[in-house]
């Protein structure tokens, strides 16, 4: 900091505006070009390019979100394709001519009807649609229903 007689301000007492002419003129964001960054993509263009280089455009990455919400449903046709592949791992057994496959084991609430049923199943789920209820029965199958109708 530099002593005060030695600082221009001294020049200027009694002057009034102190050099920068009529009413007002210095004072306020219209002598720096507006306040804060505005003109930063058009008059002071060249001082975001000097001093903030990366203030504009996207840096970086964001890995992509490896949870998703898996569907608590699934609807006959998919479960019938799937049938073979339950009995390779175990999840669906074989009782007599049925074919017992859990679907809470699998964390699936809802069965739903649409596709077609070639296999016997014995469905355990919470809750189905009645088209699914009667495919299933038409082929010779059954659906057990764990959860209790409110009401």
């Amino acid at each position: 900091m530099t002593v005060s007689r030695r600082k221009k301000v001294r020049k200027y007492r009694g002057s009034r505006t102190h050099g920068y002419g009529r009413v007002g003129q210095h004072r306020k964001g219209g002598q720096r070009g507006g306040k804060g960054n505005t003109g930063g993509h058009k008059h002071l263009w060249i001082k975001v390019i000097k001093y903030f280089p990366d203030y504009f455009g996207k840096h970086g990455f964001h890995r992509p979100n490896s949870e998703y919400e898996v569907p608590s449903f699934i609807n006959v046709g998919t479960l019938d394709q799937m049938v073979p592949d339950l009995l390779k791992e175990g999840i669906a057994k074989k009782k007599g001519s049925l074919i017992e496959v859990d679907l809470e084991e699998l964390g699936l609430e809802k069965l739903l009807g649409s596709g077609q049923v070639k296999n016997k199943l014995l469905v355990k789920v919470k809750r189905a649609s009645e088209r699914a209820i009667s495919k299933i029965s038409n082929v010779g199958g059954k659906v057990i229903l764990t959860e209790e109708k409110p009401g």
